[in-house]
């Protein structure tokens, strides 16, 4: 193992790094801090195709003589590297090529990797009697933080075999660039900047998102709590967010071949139950995510065609052992689910489906907006919210609506506001 703190030293890393595959691990100052809001302490590399060299490389470490900042940014390679978050290792160092080892087993297991289960006594030591301090990974000793990385890159490293699906490719580099690009722009609250975190390793796929206490994925609608979330550009800037209208719905009735009419979904509904708005919206939640009566069945021709499908899924799963997603086809094992039943798998599969359709549409949008002031700050379920810079006006806010409704197939509710909570309806204007 060697502690890269001469420019020798350095030399003999760059050298071999950028000829060999490597595991990287990176040791941020705070682990209580979202890699946003923090710095970093040291990243622990093994490299993998020849000697299986160990290095550490310090940058913010009481035990050494720390490189400077500039090194971080000489840390390029072509070969291929290997993390076990690759979305926390892009907040932290930009890199190519990165595999992310904790999609490949999730993709193989629905499980994430038992990582945060991995620690040291001296980690524990440090955490129990400096709580409450920052930065405390900048003075555990660095060959524990090497004993550290040893448990994480055995753990791993067994994630490296097993079944490679299709899709790892998109869900590694689509997926988790997706989240990251939304991350890294961060939310404007009245106390400053907050990072939301994104876990895709989820059973349904369906990614939660909370960090610092806050449930990003459910803030409150009535409570007030959307209040603190403002523009960063002050006066020039305003909150505009995208809702899907009866998104799931849409979603099953492209899978299934039902065409709906123009206009709204649950009005249409509203007709075949023969039952006003607000009920007919009810129902088809209800039956959507729960039983669909045999009436209903026989006299709504939507949720006929949608009871066959969960016949089709549900036979398909018990004879083939998983069942696979509409878009990136995806496969959950059966093997990795607990307790199912017809609408529960359905339910899983929807959850899914939404999932990967944001995906697809975040994958188009995100270059495109790449050049505006304007930014992407939040992701939920069947939502996105932007901070929109004047300067880029309602040009900018009609060409995001018409990639994010995909040429008018899921339309979209558009409002805006100076802060998260009081947001006013301007669908019409557009």
């Amino acid at each position: 193992m060697i502690i890269v703190e001469t420019q020798k030293e350095w030399n003999k890393f760059i050298t071999e790094f950028k000829s060999e595959s490597s595991v990287i691990v990176p040791v941020q100052c705070d682990d209580n801090k979202h890699p946003l809001a923090t710095n970093l302490c040291l990243l622990y590399v093994r490299l993998l195709d020849d000697n299986t060299e160990e290095y550490i490389l310090p940058f913010r470490h009481s035990d050494a003589i720390n490189l400077k900042k500039k090194y971080l940014y000489q840390i390029k390679t072509p070969q291929k590297v290997f993390t076990y978050d690759k979305k926390k290792l892009l907040h932290l160092l930009q890199l190519d090529n990165i595999d992310d080892i904790q999609m490949k087993n999730y993709l193989d297991k629905n499980i994430p990797m038992p990582i945060d289960e991995l620690t040291t006594n001296a980690h524990e030591h440090f955490n129990r009697v400096y709580w409450g301090k920052s930065n405390i990974n900048c003075i555990i000793p660095i060959m524990k933080h090497l004993e550290k990385s040893r448990l994480i890159v055995n753990e791993i490293s067994k994630g490296v075999f097993g079944t490679i699906q299709d899709c790892f490719e998109t869900y590694n580099n689509d997926v988790i660039s997706n989240l990251y690009n939304i991350e890294k722009n961060g939310l404007k609250t009245v106390e400053g900047m907050v990072y939301s975190e994104y876990n895709p390793y989820t059973s349904t796929g369906r990614p939660s998102n909370r960090f610092g206490g806050i449930n990003f994925a459910a803030l409150n609608k009535k409570d007030g709590s959307r209040k603190k979330f403002v523009s960063r550009y002050g006066k020039d800037g305003i909150l505009v967010e995208m809702d899907y209208d009866a998104y799931h719905l849409r979603l099953i009735g492209e899978v299934i071949d039902y065409k709906f009419p123009k206009g709204s979904v649950h009005k249409h509904m509203s007709k075949l139950y023969k039952v006003g708005y607000d009920e007919a919206k009810s129902l088809s939640f209800q039956y959507l995510y729960g039983h669909i009566p045999d009436e209903v069945v026989k006299s709504n021709p939507f949720f006929g065609k949608v009871q066959v499908y969960i016949n089709n899924v549900w036979n398909s799963y018990k004879s083939n052992n998983f069942i696979e997603s509409d878009i990136y086809n995806k496969r959950i094992y059966k093997s990795n689910l607990s307790d199912m039943n017809k609408n529960k798998l359905f339910n899983y599969l929807i959850q899914l489906m939404e999932t990967e359709n944001n995906m697809r549409v975040l994958t188009e949008l995100l270059p495109k907006i790449d050049g505006y002031k304007s930014k992407i700050i939040l992701y939920s379920y069947d939502s996105f919210l932007f901070d929109v810079h004047k300067d880029d006006g309602m040009k900018f806010v009609k060409m995001v609506k018409s990639i994010i409704e995909s040429k008018g197939k899921y339309p979209v509710r558009v409002s805006k506001g100076l802060n998260y909570h009081k947001m006013e309806n301007i669908t019409e204007k557009l």
